[in-house]
């Protein structure tokens, strides 16, 4: 799978963009997005608050218990708003 992480989350992370083969076990984004954090201090940081954290699943908003499978493009970026 295809990981892309934005604008602040990218800066705290330290890379734009990685793949990742599926972890066994990781049926969903919020299993995701536990495992990530329990990668190290850096993403630990930038995804320990889930208010602060938006997911999109091949370019659509997807919500905590959306299901996961080899190939998707995860984006993981900020609350954007608009003005």
């Amino acid at each position: 799978m295809k990981l892309l992480y934005f604008a602040h989350l990218r800066t705290k992370i330290g890379t734009a963009e990685e793949q990742l083969d599926l972890p066994p076990g990781i049926g969903d984004v919020a299993a995701l997005l536990e495992f990530l954090k329990g990668r190290g201090p850096k993403f630990a940081d930038a995804l320990g608050n889930r208010k602060a954290v938006r997911v999109a699943v091949n370019q659509t908003y997807v919500g905590w218990d959306h299901p996961l499978k080899p190939g998707d493009e995860v984006a993981i970026f900020p609350p954007v708003t608009g003005g």
